[in-house]
């Protein structure tokens, strides 16, 4: 075949293709120039085309698998087992990697405040926002966390963690608990703090308590007052009326007292501190498989023995005073109140029906109860008293304890001390010098009598 018949046949070849009959058609219509060919394809063109032309192969060699199909179906199951394997360990190494940061994130918060004070008691923990301004203007220090709080006591932030966890089955508490008799019969409960709960109590009733004003009509545990004080408003009046509160510290619950602290300004975390340390669930003493355990019998409360209770109770009892000192002041009756026992007096006997249904409605509306069989109306003609301080025409002591007081000291100067200590008391002579330094608080003029028996006393 000639050279030229060659060429022919190629182009003839060339325009059949598809690309042949467009390079033809563009060169007929002149958009192409007659002598050249086609363009190479550009590079992503031809990779793009490399890679259909491999999905088709293996398309084409899935195809072919399909011939036997339980060898793709085991295929497909471990290709399956497979991912379920790497999904699941994964979620676990990510699960791992939460539960590790949640871990650091908790002990590194442990360190700088308390992050949980035990069931039921620790709800506000993460509220630490107090009101400055408003302590600054009660002139109280100023904490918004257990941090700066055990900073301010010196004392490390594990032992006021210590301190304040609630536990209703405790195997160390920290209160001694013991009973005194009453003077009218039956036993007083007493909880009296250990030395580093009663530290930091301290430190609470001096810093914050102590700094807080009380109202007028509140005599006990006061500076500056006492049964002299709480009585002096009710000398010589023509009815005197006493009642007494059923239960008054155990209803001022841990809530009152935390309410408390959180009104002053503080966060609710540092309430919730301050309350824990200053209250205590009653607790009932119980052996188990040989260890001894401290069972809570109910809710936290402010205990008798601790330092801050007296005090708490004025500040919470400071909208009773108010109102009843109102109520009174309205109805022409003077009124004190010396912790639970609440006094009045009046000239007008005929006007204590009535005036007695409001106090109880008013007490009953602050959350206390009325001790009703305490409840005493004295008038003139018999003897008036009020915190153990006769008050009819002027302020003295009981005559009967004036006169046994008396005679024991005028026998000690006969026969000495020891011959009138008949109760055993490890220091009677402090005893007797306490019962002369408690009548000559309300009736001065006794004392040059009494010193000088206990004098010729001291002498024998």
């Amino acid at each position: 075949m000639a050279e030229n018949d060659k060429d022919k046949l190629l182009r003839l070849l060339v325009r059949r293709t598809p690309e042949g009959l467009l390079l033809a058609r563009m060169q007929a219509l002149g958009f192409w120039p007659a002598g050249l060919g086609l363009p190479p394809d550009p590079p992503e063109e031809a990779e793009e085309r490399a890679q259909v032309e491999r999905e088709i192969r293996e398309l084409v060699a899935s195809r072919s698998a399909t011939s036997d199909p339980e060898a793709a179906l085991a295929e497909e199951r471990r290709r399956r087992w497979a991912d379920s394997k790497k999904r699941r360990a994964e979620v676990r190494a990510k699960r791992e990697e939460e539960q590790k940061n949640r871990r650091e994130t908790w002990e590194s918060a442990r360190k700088d405040m308390l992050v949980y004070a035990g069931r039921g008691v620790g709800r506000g923990l993460d509220e630490r926002s107090s009101d400055v301004d408003a302590l600054k203007t009660r002139g109280l220090p100023v904490f918004h966390s257990s941090n700066g709080l055990a900073v301010a006591m010196e004392l490390p932030l594990s032992r006021l963690r210590w301190l304040t966890f609630h536990r209703k089955g405790a195997t160390i508490v920290h209160y001694h608990r013991y009973e005194v008799p009453k003077k009218t019969g039956g036993m007083r409960a007493i909880s009296a703090p250990k030395p580093e709960l009663a530290a930091a109590q301290r430190w609470v009733l001096e810093n914050i308590l102590e700094r807080l004003p009380t109202e007028p009509p509140a005599h006990g545990f006061v500076p500056g007052r006492s049964i002299v004080t709480c009585a002096a408003p009710h000398v010589g009046r023509a009815v005197v009326l006493n009642m007494d509160v059923r239960d008054f510290f155990p209803s001022i619950t841990f809530r009152r007292v935390k309410g408390l602290f959180k009104s002053l300004g503080y966060s609710e975390h540092v309430a919730t501190v301050l309350g824990l340390l200053c209250t205590e669930p009653p607790r009932l003493h119980v052996e188990v498989n040989e260890r001894d355990y401290h069972v809570a019998l109910g809710e936290r409360m402010v205990p008798q023995g601790a330092c801050t209770s007296p005090a708490i109770t004025n500040l919470i009892c400071r909208d009773l005073d108010r109102r009843l000192a109102g109520i009174a002041r309205r109805r022409g009756f003077a009124y004190t109140r010396y912790a639970d026992d609440l006094t009045f007096s009046g000239e007008d006997p005929r006007a204590v029906g009535g005036f007695l249904s409001l106090v109880r409605a008013i007490l009953q509306d602050e959350g206390l109860e009325e001790h009703d069989q305490k409840t005493r109306v004295m008038r003139r003609g018999r003897r008036q008293q009020v915190t153990g301080v006769t008050v009819n025409d002027r302020m003295g002591a009981d005559r009967r304890y004036i006169r046994e007081l008396r005679a024991i000291l005028y026998n000690a100067a006969r026969y000495g001390l020891d011959s009138q200590n008949r109760e055993g008391h490890p220091h009677f002579e402090a005893y007797l010098r306490g019962r002369i330094e408690f009548v000559s608080m309300v009736d001065p003029r006794r004392r040059p009598q009494l010193e000088a028996l206990l004098a010729r006393a001291r002498g024998q």
